[in-house]
């Protein structure tokens, strides 16, 4: 073959071949590159986040070596607790007549709890939110008047009469959504609707009864007396329910709360049908239990009157103690003694100012103004707690009798 004849040949089997799709493969590699890229981003930003974390504990651990997280740090005010009853965190209280001297929780009962000089009918002045309730006496009866939210008072056309030489006013009165109040009365369940001014009779089993609290879906109420208890249905029920149920109950009136009740050896969670589960153990030194339970969505509290306390000796009164008991894992219990009388009292500037000496039943429980405060009644006073500071606080100088507080004190 003769070198001429090289190119034709080459020429002729070039034009019997496919041409090649340049721009198909061009595509073909640029995804290929594309998709390199995106894998290199994403590996580089996960790197990068787990470095952060890891860089971030590093910085928490310290560079003792100490792998522990550092814990929060405590909130404005806090006051570090007195020691450790039963395994459980304890304050002391600030001791009587001191309580003028505390900073105030301002809520609508303002700086002293009193009677007005003139109150309207509650038919003629309805009230969105009950803040609190107070009883006057008008002959051989008791009226109800109503605090609302905004500061105003109202009161409710109904007499009812005193249970068991008691006035009818339980701290568990209100409802939780502020809008009705109950009472007990010997063979029935009165309510008073603070939005409508409507007055309901629920009639009951003979007996006197001391105490009602609230269900939560605020369509059912509590009612007990000395070894019995009844569910009152006073809103909806569901098809065929009884309007009322009896409830297993106990010679304390008081017992009867819900969602929970604070006994002895437990915390107990009502079940609706009335019946009782226990909810977690309990170990206390309590001689005796005082007034209701009143709950949170995280705690429920109530008031005891302690067995000797080495912890917290005292000289001329019996030890009582404020125990809020968590109801949720994560949350710790926590105690607050009140103390005694100090030697040298601040001067008087009232009647609540006089250092009185804590006796049975001086102190009680009547609710929570959030998660974080419960508030208690002392003598001439109620005082609020704050679970997370351990700070109390006055909320207002008591002329009254007796309370009951509802949601509408949250200002």
């Amino acid at each position: 073959m003769r070198r001429e004849d090289v190119q034709p040949l080459l020429l002729q089997a070039a034009d019997q071949l496919p041409e090649p799709e340049l721009a198909d493969a061009a595509w073909a590699a640029g995804v290929r590159t594309s998709r390199r890229r995106r894998r290199t981003v994403v590996i580089s930003a996960i790197a990068f986040l787990v470095l952060a974390i890891v860089a971030s504990i590093l910085i928490e651990a310290g560079t003792s070596g100490n792998a522990d997280i550092t814990p929060p740090t405590n909130p404005p005010g806090y006051v570090e607790p007195s020691g450790r009853i039963s395994g459980i965190d304890f304050w002391v209280a600030p001791p009587p007549g001191s309580e003028r001297f505390l900073d105030r929780l301002a809520t609508p009962l303002g700086d002293r709890l009193e009677l007005p000089d003139k109150v309207r009918p509650l038919a003629k002045h309805t009230l969105e939110s009950v803040a609190a309730v107070v009883l006057v006496k008008q002959g051989d009866r008791y009226a109800p008047v109503l605090l609302g939210g905004d500061g105003s008072w109202a009161r409710a056309d109904v007499g009812l009469v005193a249970v068991g030489g008691e006035l009818p006013l339980s701290p568990g009165a209100v409802a939780p959504d502020g809008r009705t109040v109950a009472f007990p009365q010997p063979g029935e369940l009165v309510t008073v609707n603070a939005s409508t001014a409507e007055i309901s009779r629920f009639p009951l089993p003979e007996g006197e009864f001391s105490s009602v609290s609230w269900v939560e879906d605020r369509q059912r109420v509590l009612v007990s007396g000395p070894g019995a208890a009844y569910q009152v249905l006073v809103g909806e029920g569901g098809d065929g329910e009884q309007a009322v149920v009896q409830v297993s109950a106990t010679n304390d009136p008081n017992e009867a709360t819900s969602p929970y009740r604070v006994q002895t050896g437990a915390v107990m969670r009502y079940l609706f049908n009335g019946q009782w589960m226990e909810d977690s153990p309990l170990t206390l030194p309590v001689r005796s239990w005082q007034g209701q339970t009143m709950s949170s969505n995280s705690a429920a509290a109530r008031v005891f009157v302690a067995e000797k306390l080495p912890e917290v000796p005292t000289r001329v009164s019996q030890p009582q103690v404020l125990a809020a008991i968590s109801t949720l894992r994560t949350v710790p219990s926590r105690l607050l003694v009140l103390g005694e009388p100090q030697d040298n009292p601040p001067t008087f500037e009232g009647a609540g100012d006089h250092p009185f000496v804590r006796e049975t039943g001086c102190c009680v429980v009547l609710g929570w103004y959030d998660d974080n405060n419960v508030l208690f009644r002392v003598h001439g006073w109620v005082l609020a707690w704050n679970l997370d500071s351990g700070r109390v606080r006055r909320v207002t100088e008591m002329r009254v009798d007796q309370v009951a507080l509802g949601p509408g004190l949250r200002l």
